[in-house]
């Protein structure tokens, strides 16, 4: 609980002004050594499905199974953190930052902005 506390009074205006807690899909995209950690249910993760392999490494571990599943999280990457709203990848990103994961950010925008970044002219601009 001490982690969390120290955590959370880092949270100032000034953390939340700077935005480096978030950071939208292209730019994530662009990071070389990044994995896009996709924290939705199994449920979610079987109905919408995408593929990412043109554009960082995939794990995804259900915001549930997280605690048992930490040691397979790289702290040496940068971790962008995926849910359809927010709202778990907001806790995912808190967590991680208790356990000392300093490079670990939100993706935002949800599917909306995912998906933008997932249309052909995006894509062929990011092929070889």
């Amino acid at each position: 609980m001490k982690k969390m506390e120290k955590l959370l009074k880092t949270m100032t205006f000034e953390f939340f002004g700077s935005g480096n807690h978030k950071i939208t899909p292209g730019m994530f995209f662009a990071e070389a050594n990044s994995l896009f950690l996709d924290v939705r249910s199994k449920e979610e993760f079987e109905t919408v499905v995408f593929s990412l392999a043109h554009h960082t490494s995939t794990l995804h571990i259900p915001i549930n199974e997280v605690p048992e599943r930490v040691s397979e999280i790289p702290k040496d990457k940068l971790v962008g953190v995926f849910c359809s709203s927010g709202v778990r990848s907001t806790m995912v990103y808190l967590y991680l930052r208790a356990l000392g994961f300093d490079k670990v950010r939100i993706i935002e925008g949800g599917y909306a902005e995912l998906v933008e970044e997932l249309k052909p002219g995006k894509l062929l601009k990011q092929l070889p």
